[in-house]
Order: C-alpha cells, then sequence, then structure tokens
C-alpha cells in the first residue's frame, strides 16, 4: 500500500470519529453550530473516502483504456468534494437563519461545556492530522490529498471559532452568537470549496503547466540549443500528479539518429530531474524545417 493511500486512510479514521463526537454532544446541546461542524465532519468523511480510492486508481499504470494514466481521477475527486461541500454549505446556512428568526436555547449548560470541549479535541484532532496530509501531499504532489488536507485545516479554525462562540453564551447567555457562528463557519467553508473546485478542475480542461514550472522545462532546452529558435510548439498540461510536455525540436540536418536520441534523452533526464511525474515526447526536426503540425 503507497504512502498516499496510507495517509487517505488516517483521514477517514479521523472523521469518523469526530463525526460520532459531534453528533452526540450536538444533538444533546441542541447547538446549531456544533450540529454545522457535524455535518461539515459528515461531508469530510465522504470526501476523505473519495480521495482515499482516487489515490489508489491514480497510483495504477497506464492500461488500454487509459493509455495517459489514471491521474485525473484525483482531479475528479477534488471537484466532487467542493461540490459536496457547497452543499453542505447550504444546508447549515438555511438552519442558521432558520434559528435566527426562532430563536431557542440549549437544553442546559452541561451540553454547552460538553460542546466547548468537543471543539477543542475536533480543533487538536484536526490540526495534527491536516498537518501529516499536507506533508504527504506536497511530497507526491497529489491534488486529492491536498483537497482533504485543506478541507481538515478549515476545521482547527471552524472549531475554534464555535468553541469560543459556545464559551461567551456560557458567560452572557446570548444564544444568537450559535447560528451567527455557523453562517461564519458556512461562509468559510464556502470559501475553501472555490479554493478547491478551481484548483481540481483546472487539469480536466488540460490547463498548461504553471508559468514557473515552463520556465525550468525551457531553461533545460535551452542548455541544450543554445537559441529558442530551435524548439517550438511546446504544450504541457497536468492530470493529478502527472506531468505531460511535448515540444519540437530542430536539430542539424546533418546529425545522426542515434546522436539526437542520446540528445533527447539528456534533456529528458534534465527535466525528469528537475520535475517530478513528468513524461516528456519530442519530436526531432531537421534544422529549419517547420512542420506546422
Amino acid at each position: 500500500m503507497s504512502e498516499k493511500v496510507k495517509t487517505a486512510r488516517l483521514s477517514i479514521y479521523s472523521n469518523t470519529l469526530l463525526i460520532i463526537l459531534n453528533l452526540v454532544v450536538g444533538l444533546f446541546s441542541g447547538s446549531i453550530s456544533i450540529i454545522s461542524e457535524a455535518i461539515h465532519t459528515v461531508i469530510d468523511l465522504l470526501a476523505s473516502i473519495m480521495a482515499y480510492f482516487s489515490v489508489k486508481v491514480s497510483d495504477k499504470s497506464a492500461d488500454d483504456i487509459h493509455q495517459y494514466g489514471h491521474g485525473k481521477f484525483e482531479n475528479i475527486s477534488g471537484v466532487i468534494e467542493a461540490i459536496l461541500i457547497f452543499i453542505a454549505s447550504g444546508w447549515i446556512i438555511y438552519h442558521a437563519v432558520s434559528r435566527l428568526l426562532n430563536p431557542s436555547e440549549f437544553v442546559n449548560h452541561i451540553g454547552l461545556g460538553l460542546g466547548l470541549a468537543v471543539m477543542v479535541i475536533s480543533a487538536v484532532v484536526n490540526y495534527f492530522v491536516s498537518r501529516r496530509i499536507f506533508l504527504i501531499a506536497k511530497k507526491t504532489d497529489s491534488v486529492a490529498l491536498k483537497a482533504d488536507a485543506l478541507h481538515l485545516s478549515t476545521h482547527v479554525y471552524t472549531s475554534l471559532g464555535v468553541g469560543l462562540s459556545l464559551l461567551l453564551i456560557y458567560f452572557t447567555g446570548w444564544h444568537f452568537l450559535d447560528p451567527v457562528a455557523a453562517i461564519v463557519v458556512a461562509s468559510y467553508i464556502l470559501r475553501e470549496a472555490y479554493e478547491i473546485l478551481l484548483e481540481a478542475f483546472k487539469p480536466l480542461t488540460d490547463n498548461a503547466l504553471p508559468i514557473e514550472e515552463q520556465r525550468i522545462i525551457k531553461e533545460i532546452i535551452l542548455r541544450h540549443t543554445r537559441t529558442d529558435d530551435k524548439f517550438h510548439m511546446m504544450r504541457t498540461r497536468k492530470a493529478g500528479a502527472n506531468r505531460e510536455v511535448d515540444f519540437h525540436l530542430e536539430v542539424p540536418g546533418d546529425m545522426s539518429v542515434s546522436k539526437a536520441h542520446e540528445l533527447c534523452d539528456l534533456i529528458e533526464k534534465e527535466v525528469k530531474t528537475a520535475l517530478p511525474n513528468i513524461q516528456i515526447t519530442i519530436h526531432v526536426e531537421p534544422e529549419g524545417y517547420h512542420s506546422g503540425n
């Protein structure tokens, strides 16, 4: 089992535990902000399950059906996760507004105290789990894990925010702070969903690699061609953690096939050293020839 898959599974375990804690205490106390955190965590669990299966699939080698590999399964997972977050946010805002229009108090102060304790536990658990997932996401360049880690990291702030509102309610009796805190949580989640959707969706439309990565590739090619008119029609894209680049390379007309092949191998080796998980296709042409294709 790969490191990515093991890390995705860790998120499933932590979210399951927090769902149980949040739901029990939320229903007992009657706090809409705690219940909103529970719903948020349910979405987290669904997203973590999708991330788990998407990274398992994306690790598979190319086959007859998916000849460019399975990297885009991670992007699909990220898009679905973002949509789920939008739905969850709408649910939270709807019930929070209903609570503002029809105020109700907590069942008792015991439930309020338990809610505060659960929020602190949620913040601590999500802090350490999200840090671990972020580390592996960066190491493996996994968009699915990055989305999962980003999602969990927001819980650190939303849980602390809900905890603070519960603490203020405990001392002031201002119960309207509970739905207000829920709306703030939902607004934060909406921003998170937009960021995840943007990052996950771009590779599905074959957006080019970031400018900095393109610059690295061009600099390596230039080290071997000396002038930038010796290569053209460079195209790049990304699917999950997998990068792809192809371009036309001009070589002297009297260069042997063997020498041209060695030059291409050298460029490929240097690019792969600089950028992980990249597939390179080079079309060799004699100097001065532009196929236009």
